[in-house]
């Protein structure tokens, strides 16, 4: 058995259809072939000259590429929308990989989101148990008091989620517009988790900037520009969620 042989859910993982994980799934549920051959058992070991076939579609490998977008506002976190809406894909126009986001920012929200044809690692850092942190500007209506700040980081509940910021802290006031804006970080992004917790707390959000992402910021980047990430930081990114694992 050479070094080239890998297991098969990093594999198709690799290819950028999908996360190890899913594609666990998907072989034990016999949705993968491998040369032909239907294959369930998730030792299996193969090679880049191996046909691999997931729900009849044979996987081509591509080599990782890792991108950082500054998202404007009033653009979707997806490679595609039904209503068809500018997508994150649309602002990386001539990258030829089959990349997607990894993770979201909603519609109205803007800042920091990565891209990549890379499942594994799309996997590791959107898993809630490497608690990646992430770090959000938020501007509010109203000035919020310290027992707001002690709730945030309680929870708020909201429907089935309980909704909490690791840290908080405001940078400024503008009594004269009763706003604030503050700095939050999060280590887990439920949908909308900020506009939902700050608007259970009265304080409903104005914008949100997503500015730091593990050790990554927007420095050097407008809205609307990307740049590929280094491979040391690729490497950091991997390395931290290793290091944080609950």
């Amino acid at each position: 058995m050479t070094n080239s042989m890998i297991r098969l859910q990093k594999m198709i993982a690799q290819s950028g259809i999908t996360s190890r994980r899913k594609a666990e799934e998907l072989i034990q549920a016999g949705k993968v072939k491998v040369n032909g051959e239907t294959v369930t058992t998730l030792g299996t070991k193969v090679s880049p000259k191996d046909n691999i076939e997931v729900n009849g579609v044979k996987i081509e490998k591509e080599e990782p590429v890792y991108f950082m977008l500054y998202k404007p506002r009033e653009v979707i976190s997806s490679v595609e929308d039904e209503k068809g809406r500018k997508v994150v894909i649309d602002l990386l126009p001539n990258i030829e990989e089959r990349i997607f986001p990894i993770g979201r920012l909603d519609y109205q929200s803007s800042g920091l989101i990565l891209l990549t044809n890379d499942g594994e690692f799309a996997n590791i850092l959107m898993h809630p148990r490497h608690g990646i942190e992430k770090v959000y500007i938020t501007k509010v209506k109203g000035v919020p008091d310290k027992s707001a700040y002690t709730q945030m980081k309680k929870g708020v509940r909201d429907g089935k989620d309980t909704l909490k910021a690791i840290r908080s802290k405001v940078i400024s006031v503008d009594s004269k517009q009763n706003t604030s804006i503050l700095e939050v970080t999060l280590r887990e992004g439920k949908n909308r988790h900020i506009r939902r917790m700050m608007e259970n707390l009265g304080y409903p959000v104005l914008k949100i900037k997503r500015e730091k992402y593990g050790l990554l910021t927007l420095d050097g980047l407008k809205p609307g520009e990307f740049r590929s990430l280094t491979p040391k930081e690729v490497k950091q990114m991997w390395g931290l969620a290793s290091k944080i694992v609950k």
